[in-house]
């Protein structure tokens, strides 16, 4: 166990990374961190994998062709005339770093000469200009796919045009900062373009955060939070970002909302619960209102093992039914136990058998916390390891995309999936998707490596999110998504959602309907039929590509 005082519960770390380089046009992060694998890694893929192919390398940036832009010199004047000359782009670089998002397969489709990109990126300046934009686009059928951090791994940020004749990329980054905060109440209005270490840092000025940590945080934005529905790796604590969410403002093509006047209110459905998993089919977020917490004043970190994941989960369940109050608590199976001991270098105990748990407590009243936590655990077969393990967790928490970029550098497809469902089901799930994963690449001729943990957890249930390797070979991408495909089928048949973080995007449309019901999907359409009439918002995303089409007996 380990105990840090000061100002430890993310603040700094986020005032640290505000200054972040521009995100790669082909892979994640700060060009600069791109590095080639651990030795350890390396040494462990061809006791996993076999033997693997280094593929030849993508194309430079200024190789890559891309289609003339389809607007015609009247709309780049009239969307000019909105924003001015230099917040209108048709250069080829901007386009192609709005081409999609940062799943595997958008990174493989980086790797062709030839790619798909948005015809301009517009910048609009505040909610206004927002709206403003989307009355234009929709006089003159034009599809606008909102962009925030570009973090989206379900495809939500393709640049699809659906039935419109041309496609525009909104690009919220000029959306930032803190428009107001409220020291009585605690809560703090956030323009939906700020990323997260810049909301953290304007907080932190004010003796607050907001306490939200999802893996892509460095690059992710407010906005894209809310309308991926994410949830962070401290929800143990804070709960996800829509538990934090007071109120929000939306732009559409036939109107405003502003939504959100009390915590609590019964004045008929909440409508701010339909715009956060919305991920721009019905408007653009461009303001949220959150409720924050002061900067926790101290930070307890500890790490146990368990004989095996079916103990950590039992474990975990407990905690999440009868309380102890970790801030994060999260379990990975034996597999990616190994394989995050191998990373930093621990080679002989990433050969040890066993499950390992990740604690952390911050805030008030943390060692009490800690030690009803350390309690329940040890009661339940764990075995306490100090902090070593929930520390390189901590320092490393948000590097993992370097990692799969890595590996993809190697010739081994990395990518991650992952679901929810109850605690009675779980073990179920887990058990086909693992399946799934490894009899749908075996039919390629690959062999496939699964990991998987239990990272937000709730009284009746918990997540699962899986990562996957597998040798990248030839055709990849064909043999990923009869893959992705098998193992969508497989969670609806064993009980699970079809995403519990990672939202819907184009990715995960075709199973929408088995989830909500045929009737929640006809919900949705009429709702976009009436805000987004001529469906130029985000086509193909969430409903799939018939989102605005009449549904049979309406």
């Amino acid at each position: 166990m380990r105990t840090e005082s000061g100002r430890p519960g993310g603040s700094d770390d986020a005032v640290a990374m505000t200054e972040v380089a521009p995100m790669r046009w082909d892979g994640w992060g700060d060009p600069a961190r791109a590095d080639a694998l651990p030795f350890a890694v390396r040494s462990l893929l061809p006791l996993l994998l076999g033997r693997v192919r280094r593929p030849a390398p993508g194309p430079a940036l200024d190789e890559v062709r891309l289609d003339d832009p389809a607007l015609t010199a009247s709309d780049l004047d009239a969307f000019r005339a909105l924003l001015g000359a230099e917040h209108v782009r048709t250069d080829a670089e901007s386009r192609i770093r709005h081409a999609g998002g940062r799943s595997t397969p958008d990174l493989l489709r980086r790797r062709d000469v030839v790619q798909a990109a948005p015809d301009a990126i517009l910048a609009p300046g505040g909610h206004d200009e927002v709206a403003a934009c989307l009355r234009l686009a929709s006089e003159r059928g034009i599809a606008v796919i909102p962009f925030g951090g570009g973090t989206s791994v379900v495809g939500a940020l393709d640049p699809e045009r659906g039935e419109q004749r041309a496609v525009v990329s909104l690009d919220l980054g000029r959306l930032s900062g803190l428009l107001d905060y409220d020291a009585i109440s605690a809560e703090a209005v956030l323009a939906a373009g700020t990323t997260g270490p810049e909301a953290e840092r304007l907080l932190a000025e004010q003796g607050m955060e907001l306490g939200h940590y999802p893996q892509s945080f460095r690059y992710a934005t407010i906005g894209g939070f809310a309308a991926a529905r994410s949830s962070g790796q401290n929800s143990a604590g804070y709960g996800r970002f829509e538990a934090m969410v007071t109120g929000i403002r939306v732009a559409t093509p036939t109107g405003d909302i502003d939504l959100g006047r009390s915590p609590g209110s019964a004045a008929g459905p909440d409508l701010v619960r339909l715009f956060l998993g919305s991920e721009g089919i019905f408007g653009v977020i461009t303001e949220v209102r959150v409720r924050v917490h002061p900067v926790p004043a101290e930070r307890v970190l500890e790490s146990w093992t368990f004989p095996d994941f079916a103990a950590g989960a039992a474990a975990l369940r407990h905690i999440a039914q009868h309380g102890g109050g970790p801030t994060v608590i999260r379990l990975s199976d034996e597999t990616e136990t190994g394989v995050s001991l191998a990373q930093v270098g621990k080679i002989g105990k990433a050969l040890a058998k066993g499950a390992s748990v990740v604690t952390v407590f911050e805030g008030e009243d943390v060692a009490a916390r800690r030690a009803r936590t350390a309690a329940a655990l040890q009661a339940a077969g764990g075995t306490s390891l100090g902090e070593g393990a929930a520390e390189d967790w901590l320092r490393t928490r948000f590097d993992g995309p370097y990692l799969r970029d890595a590996l993809l550098d190697a010739g081994v497809f990395c990518e991650t999936l992952e679901t929810a469902t109850t605690w009675s089901r779980l073990a179920g799930l887990r058990d086909a998707v693992t399946t799934t994963i490894k009899s749908g690449f075996a039919e390629s001729g690959r062999k496939a490596f699964v990991m998987c943990h239990i990272s937000h957890i709730y009284p009746t249930g918990a997540s699962l999110y899986f990562t996957v390797l597998a040798p990248l070979g030839d055709e990849p991408l064909p043999a990923w998504a009869r893959v992705k495909h098998a193992v969508g089928d497989a969670i609806m048949s064993a009980g699970g959602t079809i995403s519990h973080h990672h939202a819907v995007g184009r990715d995960h449309a075709p199973w929408l309907a088995e989830e909500i019901g045929v009737t929640g999907i006809r919900i949705l359409r009429a709702v976009k039929r009436e805000l987004d009439p001529h469906g130029i918002m985000n086509p193909g995303a969430v409903l799939g590509s018939v989102a605005v089409a009449e549904h049979p007996g309406e």
